[in-house]
């Protein structure tokens, strides 16, 4: 499979009963502004913010990023590390990704430029009985109560144990990307 595509299942989870995904998992604090790319430039094989150089290209990415033009952006803070990252919708599972590591001074300088449509949750990563790694984000903030869970796969093909507390699967739904929950949330504050 190619290094810049990602294939992901999306689940609601009813988070009302035990919450066994909390047990033994790697605890994230993940705050992910959108939009940041209207702020970004392309140029010498690399992404600049004013003049500071944000995220250096490979030749491959300036190929993908030349070829498609519906990329969602975002900046995410995960614990410590910022990291940016450009996605593009491939089919209901899959989406080309681009990731960057982000030094924190620019990061900061970015967002500071902002406001950007942004949501903050904890995430606990565990592995299922099959051996597939899931992600639960616990959203905070405007979007408290909400839980969703994600598995990444190595093909669209691969067969999933699904964990009992997973719930609605709403993979390929755009309305539940956290890029559309930002927006909404950015909608009802702004």
């Amino acid at each position: 499979m190619d290094d810049h595509v990602e294939i992901e299942r999306r689940f609601l989870v009813d988070g009302r009963e035990k919450k066994p995904w909390r047990e033994g998992s790697e605890i994230l604090l993940i705050e992910q502004h959108y939009n940041v790319a209207t702020h970004l430039e392309k140029r010498a094989g690399a992404l600049w913010f004013n003049d500071t150089k944000f995220a250096v290209l490979t030749q491959s990415e300036i190929e993908l990023l030349a070829k498609n033009i519906a990329w969602t952006t975002r900046l995410r803070k995960s614990n410590d590390t910022y990291m940016l990252t450009y996605k593009s919708r491939i089919s209901k599972d899959t989406a080309f990704e681009l990731e960057w590591v982000v030094e924190e001074e620019p990061a900061l300088a970015l967002l500071a430029s902002g406001p950007f449509p942004s949501i903050e949750k904890t995430r606990y990563v565990l592995t299922g009985g099959d051996g597939m790694m899931w992600e639960v984000d616990e959203f905070e903030g405007g979007l408290a109560g909400l839980i969703l869970a994600e598995v990444e796969l190595p093909s669209s093909q691969t067969e999933v144990v699904l964990p009992p507390w997973v719930g609605q699967e709403i993979t390929g739904l755009a309305s539940w990307s956290n890029h559309a929950l930002a927006e909404i949330l950015a909608f009802r504050t702004g």
